[in-house]
Order: structure tokens, then C-alpha cells, then sequence
């Protein structure tokens, strides 16, 4: 009995021990001003179990900051709650941003987010509207995507209301929201709605990303391959497979991309999307749509938003606001 609580404790350690020099080196692949105590508390995989746990940590709200008004209305049907972020300052008809939040389309809410918005809404005089989509997997496809398409046609046909300039409007989003923005641009080139931008903050875009048994060290942190299963296999209503997936619903499987909004994608090295966001990102350019891919090295997944006075994320926010400065004309 001694010996096997021994040999049981020795593997404990063993396991503990491999962990940690599992993450101290996954830490060492970051950029060292990119690095944070919190890295090993983020390298955790979203799993069925710990859903609750997950969605317990977005319930925090934030605060859009001094300068911005926040309402909430309903748009579509069913009726969908979104949040309408509108700066004290602007002109009187101003352009628009639909924000679509991330949350690997299983967590998340606009008001996790409102601090980002409202920081958005203030540095470029736009009025935000950010939807508070129905998530997987109690709500598979489509009907995430259906609301944020609802909440850009309610946006489109209360421009007058909201102080609006409907043909300066652009579309947005980080994580899953960056692949629901690309879902919802190309099916406003579809149905012809005017779009002047699409913004794609390391998007989710191509559930066979999930098939893959080699990431090559990327998705250590924040969204894990093992997250990435989860989240599409519950967005989709079934595990990711080569040969298809609904229309829409995996962004990145488009085939034709051409005549789509101009686009800004931007990504880390170190991020389970990486590839499939640059791959994207060189189809679309291939294809005529104007596009501007930013890279950074050593970045991993939401690393804007934990280390947002780094260098290399101001200078990516600069990038993403610069390309909405001239495509929105503000």
C-alpha cells in the first residue's frame, strides 16, 4: 500500500512537473513585452464541463468610459438585445460599426466588452452597435450569425434615428466575432448591402482548423486547439468535418471571395488562428478585395487585450483604427 501511494505521488509530481515546463516554455516562445503572470492561468482549454465556470467570468461588465452614451434596444425577430454605444461628440450624421463580441461562440456579451467599445466609439466618432447574440451550444447555427445580421439590418433601417450615415457603415469583431464579421460581410455582398469595411481581429474563420493534429506550438494560450474543438463542434451542432459545413457558418470555406468589403486582418504568430487568418487574408487579396494583414511575432491570442500598452499592440490598434479612419472617412 506504501509503495503504490509512493509511485502514485511520484507521478503526480511528474505530471506537475511537466506541466509547468510545458508553459515556461510555451512563455519563453512570447514576445517579452507581450509576457504576464497571468499566462499560465489562461492556458486552461474550454471544455463542456467548465462552460459555467466560463460564462461565470463574463459575467463581468465594463464600462465605456467618460464622453460615450449607452442604450439598449431590441432588433429582429426573434428579438435580439443590443447595446447602442454613441459618442457626446460627433457629427450629425456619423458613421457605424457593428461590434460583434468574441467568446469562441460559446461565451460572452456586449458588456464584457463596452470598455473596448466605447474606447472605439471615442477615438473615431462613430456610434457602435453591438448585439448580444445567442450562443452555442443551447443556440447551434445560425442562430448567432441571424442575430448579428438582424442587429445590421435594425442599425440600417433606424440610421435616421440613430444619427447615422447608412452608406458609412462597417463591420467588426475579435475572436468569434471577427468570424461572424466575415460571415456577415459576405452575406451583405450577397444580398447587396453596402458595406465600407470589414475589421477581423484574430477571427475564427475555418472549422477544419480543429482537424489538424500539429499546431506547431501555436494556441498555448487564451484559445487552445482543444478550446477551438469545443467551440466550433458546439457552434456547428456536430463535430468539424473536411467535407462541409453550412454556408456562412465557417467563413474561411467561401470559395469565391471576390467583390467582398475591404478588409483588415490582423493576428499573432503564436495564435491557434494564425494560418487560416493569413491564408484568408491572402485569398481576399488575390481576389481584388483591399486588404491589409498585420502579423505579430511572438503575439498569442487576445494578447491586445492583456498587454494593450505594449509596443506592438498599440501599433496594432493603430493599424486596425487607421484602416477604419480612411475606409469610413473620419
Amino acid at each position: 500500500m506504501k509503495r503504490s501511494a509512493t509511485f502514485l505521488g511520484l507521478a503526480i509530481v511528474a505530471a506537475v512537473v511537466r506541466s509547468h515546463l510545458k508553459i515556461r516554455d510555451a512563455v519563453a516562445a512570447v514576445a517579452p513585452e507581450l509576457r504576464s503572470p497571468v499566462l499560465p492561468l489562461i492556458a486552461q482549454s474550454l471544455t463542456a464541463g467548465k462552460l459555467p465556470a466560463f460564462r461565470a467570468i463574463f459575467k463581468v461588465r465594463t464600462k465605456p468610459g467618460p464622453g460615450v452614451t449607452v442604450t439598449h434596444r431590441f432588433a429582429g425577430e426573434p428579438p435580439v438585445r443590443v447595446m447602442v454605444f454613441t459618442p457626446e461628440h460627433r457629427a450629425q450624421s456619423c458613421p457605424a460599426v457593428l461590434w460583434i463580441h468574441g467568446g469562441g461562440y460559446v461565451v460572452g456579451n456586449p458588456e464584457f466588452e463596452a470598455a473596448g467599445t466605447g474606447r472605439l466609439v471615442s477615438d473615431l466618432g462613430v456610434v457602435a452597435v453591438s448585439p448580444d447574440y445567442r450562443l452555442a451550444p443551447e443556440h447551434p447555427f445560425p442562430a448567432g450569425f441571424d442575430d448579428c445580421m438582424a442587429a445590421l439590418r435594425w442599425m440600417l433601417s433606424n440610421a435616421d434615428e440613430l444619427g447615422i450615415d447608412p452608406s458609412r457603415v462597417a463591420v467588426m469583431g475579435a475572436s468569434a466575432g471577427g468570424g461572424l464579421a466575415a460571415a456577415v460581410a459576405q452575406r451583405c455582398h450577397d444580398e447587396g448591402i453596402g458595406l465600407r469595411a470589414q475589421v477581423l481581429v484574430y477571427p475564427m474563420l475555418d472549422d477544419r482548423c480543429t482537424l489538424r493534429s500539429d499546431h506547431n506550438g501555436q494556441g498555448r494560450f487564451a484559445w487552445t486547439p482543444d478550446s477551438n474543438l469545443f467551440g466550433w463542434s458546439a457552434y456547428l451542432g456536430r463535430v468539424p468535418r473536411t467535407s462541409d459545413a453550412p454556408e456562412y457558418a465557417s467563413p474561411a470555406r467561401r470559395v469565391d471571395v471576390s467583390g467582398l468589403a475591404p478588409a483588415w486582418v490582423g493576428v499573432g504568430t503564436l495564435d491557434v488562428f494564425h494560418d487560416e487568418d493569413v491564408d484568408y487574408a491572402k485569398r481576399l487579396k488575390a481576389s481584388g478585395v483591399p486588404c491589409e494583414l498585420v502579423t505579430v511575432d511572438g503575439m498569442y491570442h487576445g494578447a491586445d487585450g492583456i498587454k494593450p500598452g505594449a509596443p506592438s499592440m498599440r501599433a496594432f490598434r493603430n493599424s486596425m483604427l487607421d484602416h477604419l479612419r480612411k475606409y469610413l472617412e473620419v
